[in-house]
């Protein structure tokens, strides 16, 4: 008989028995030492509402499939709506409480809902857990994740997941959290070991997978990236969003686009609808022709994405940069015009915002506005320098030397370029190799001495 192999007959209520009789048997089964802490939240069930806890679970399903903007967009507020609807049945339901704070972080936190109201219901949520359970670990873990969505604020974000690790000493997301703050204040060795021990804790969870990958990624550790997205490629099969992940490996480390072009083309002949999800114009414009140009545009979606620095970014950003590559002045001006409006509406709001300031000044560039470009992009990289933010921070930068490429600023540019490639980032041997947004340092030996020094040895 295989050790695994029990029956477990009750009566669908007494689902939450069941769950502690399994974990108990898993337990002893392992030799595993539990903690006190650990075994009272092994007895006790998280809800006595069966309906409520089915609404949380779906809410769950959700949380774990946002590893992608767009899902993102479309599921986190799902998530929240079950969630609402599952601590009006259960009021006490501690960890439904948790869960929707982190559900409300991560709507502010990629700029899907980048407003105080959105912050101010994580909030609620957070501290109707802590009234709940002022000790409980989950709640810990979700004050942390508040601070980190909400402010930035990393060290209190580490406190409450150091607190949390008392009672939750096993807990993947704990190691995960404290990984993605070691990364965010340019603690490399130390996140990816945090990141390391969440997958060995959790194995299976594609969003733990998909960032230790990208951790590795940013330090131009290629290799184990790929050894990453492949074992996760092995978990969903034919995951589209991994699959292109996967193959942009081989555009960063050599500039080698076959992999993405023959990738994504599978991709979207299996299925046109997953194309907005996996055609990134960054990279199609790494392609160089007018056919993969057009072929990003008509994949990007209408109401835009939001970038890896937290902020929608308009399609018509898009259109004016390819516009402009292309030659066709006129129609650039119009497009980066529209896409301003846009970007003024959200800063006419929040007027700090480091990430609408720091887009804002690329599309000026894009403009000709060169000392409102240049104004801005300095702005926006004083509000959120990379000793803040070694992750956002550093986009911010990158996004000033490609405000300096497109004014003229050439030696400013390259000099920009070089400072951000002495600390890990995602500016990489293939986008500097392939990306139009450089052609004009193109030819420059300092600019060229760069793009060598990253290329593979």
């Amino acid at each position: 008989m295989h050790l695994w192999a029990e029956r477990y007959d009750r009566d669908l209520a007494d689902v939450f028995a069941i769950q502690s009789e399994i974990a108990k048997t898993i337990a002893d089964h392992l030799q595993a030492k539990i903690s006190p802490s650990e075994k009272a939240a092994i007895e006790k069930p998280p809800t006595a509402d069966i309906a409520a806890f089915d609404l949380y679970e779906r809410a769950k399903a959700l949380w774990a499939d946002v590893t992608d903007p767009l899902h993102a967009e479309e599921k986190l507020p799902q998530a929240a709506q079950l969630l609402d609807e599952a601590v009006a049945r259960d009021p006490q339901f501690l960890l439904a409480w948790c869960l929707l704070s982190r559900v409300h972080g991560a709507l502010y936190w990629t700029g899907h809902d980048h407003t105080q109201a959105r912050l101010d219901m994580a909030n609620v949520a957070v501290q109707t857990a802590l009234r709940l359970q002022p000790d409980a670990g989950e709640a810990h873990r979700a004050l942390g994740t508040y601070y980190y969505y909400g402010f930035r604020n990393y060290e209190r974000a580490s406190s409450e997941l150091a607190i949390a690790r008392r009672t939750l000493p096993n807990d993947a997301e704990v190691f995960l959290y404290t990984g993605l703050i070691d990364r965010r204040q340019g603690h490399w060795n130390e996140a990816t070991r945090n990141m390391e021990r969440a997958l060995e804790l959790d194995p299976r969870n594609l969003f733990t997978l998909q960032q230790l990958a990208l951790t590795y990624q940013t330090q131009h550790r290629y290799t184990d990236a790929a050894r990453i997205y492949d074992s996760a490629l092995r978990i969903v099969p034919g995951d589209p969003y991994t699959g292109v992940l996967r193959a942009l490996v081989e555009l960063d480390w050599r500039a080698d686009i076959k992999a993405f072009q023959a990738t994504l083309a599978a991709v979207i002949a299996e299925n046109p609808s997953a194309a907005p999800d996996v055609d990134n114009p960054d990279y199609a414009l790494c392609e160089r022709t007018a056919a993969a140009a057009a072929r990003a545009l008509m994949n990007y979606p209408r109401d835009g994405r939001t970038t890896e620095y937290g902020i929608n970014c308009p399609r018509a950003y898009w259109e004016g940069v390819v516009a402009g590559w292309q030659g066709d002045s006129a129609k650039a001006q119009a497009a980066f015009t529209a896409a301003r409006s846009e970007v003024e509406n959200l800063l006419a709001k929040q007027p700090d915002f480091a990430a609408a300031i720091s887009l804002l000044g690329v599309i000026d560039a894009g403009l000709g506005r060169k000392e409102q470009a240049l104004q801005e992009g300095r702005r926006a990289c004083e509000l959120l320098p990379t000793s803040k933010d070694a992750i956002s921070g550093v986009y911010l930068t990158v996004n000033l030397a490609q405000i300096y490429a497109w004014t003229g600023e050439k030696d400013l540019a390259i000099e920009q370029i070089a400072e951000v490639e002495r600390v890990p980032n995602e500016l990489s041997y293939g986008l500097l190799k392939l990306h139009p947004y450089w052609d004009s340092l193109r030819g420059d030996p300092r600019f060229e001495k760069i793009v060598a020094s990253l290329a593979p040895k």
